[in-house]
């Protein structure tokens, strides 16, 4: 589910004080998903200025404690950020450009949270990453050589 919510409503809701960073690095991670810290910091800076790249951090990490962000971490790429929360929803991650697409479900219900052997564990999640080719990289490589 995308919560398009009052980022200050939402802020409120998770107990988490409303200010100006928190309100720019929400808001950077709404219209950029899955970008990487680097990307949302320079984001930030275009708004708000000076900002530290602690202090987008350290909202990343309040935000992502708090549920309001995701963080994914594909193997061999920086980890990277999104607002779509609470659906289980999977990736799908492109091998030559990196490129993040998102992935519902692969079956109704999440049936991927029933796990073979939960070695008693109460699974509560599950995270799934495709990886293949986008359809730009895949035209790119399918062009002949000059």
């Amino acid at each position: 589910m995308v919560d398009a919510g009052d980022p200050g409503d939402m802020l409120r809701a998770a107990r988490l004080r409303v200010t100006r960073p928190r309100l720019a690095v929400l808001e950077a991670v709404r219209a950029h998903p899955h970008a990487d810290a680097d990307t949302i910091i320079g984001v930030v800076r275009e708004g708000l200025g000076t900002v530290s790249k602690q202090a987008v951090y350290d909202v990343l990490a309040a935000l992502t404690a708090a549920r309001l962000v995701h963080r994914i971490e594909p193997s061999g790429s920086p980890a990277r950020f999104e607002a779509r929360v609470g659906d289980n929803h999977h990736h799908v991650v492109c091998r030559s450009c990196g490129e993040i697409a998102d992935v519902d479900c692969a079956v109704g219900e999440a049936p991927c949270l029933h796990a073979s052997d939960d070695h008693g564990f109460m699974i509560d999640e599950a995270e799934v990453i495709y990886w293949g080719t986008c359809p730009d990289c895949a035209a790119k490589n399918a062009l002949p050589s000059p």
